[in-house]
């Protein structure tokens, strides 16, 4: 059986091994203002999200990840169902989310009911990385 639940301290060590984009710093800001979830299977945390707030106001999905062997199960999906959820239950009508061109997961969010918002590309040599797709949802009539 599989829960989500907000991230916590407890979750340190699980989260790094996924997510190793992520400033220790940000961890404990994370934790401190709920804005990641850790998706636990049998007692055993699998997935986590986090997601901080584009313009200061819409909650802008940063990290998905399921670890490789729960993969491809839906575990992804729901823990998107869940964010957006708690999101419009926090009074926000629009997500979003971004992915780099050569990943995926942009299928997967087209799948789930993200569009296409655009792009943003980088080429400063220390930052350069393949063109980040920008992906938006609106959570209008959705969990009513």
């Amino acid at each position: 059986m599989e829960h989500i639940r907000a991230v916590q301290e407890k979750d340190r060590d699980f989260w790094f091994t996924l997510d190793n984009h992520l400033p220790e710093a940000e961890f404990e800001k994370k934790v401190r203002d709920g804005m990641g979830y850790v998706l636990v299977k049998d007692g055993v945390p699998i997935g986590l999200l986090r997601y901080n707030l584009f313009w200061d106001s819409i909650p802008f999905c940063t990290m998905l990840f399921i670890g490789s062997t729960s993969q491809q199960q839906g575990y992804g999906k729901a823990l998107m169902a869940f964010w957006e959820k708690e999101m419009k239950q926090l009074g926000h009508g629009l997500v979003m989310t971004s992915t780099q061109v050569d990943e995926e997961a942009q299928h997967f969010y087209r799948k789930i009911g993200y569009q296409d918002a655009g792009g943003l590309l980088i080429t400063t040599p220390e930052y350069e990385q393949p063109m980040e797709m920008f992906f938006t949802k609106e959570l209008k009539g959705q969990f009513s």
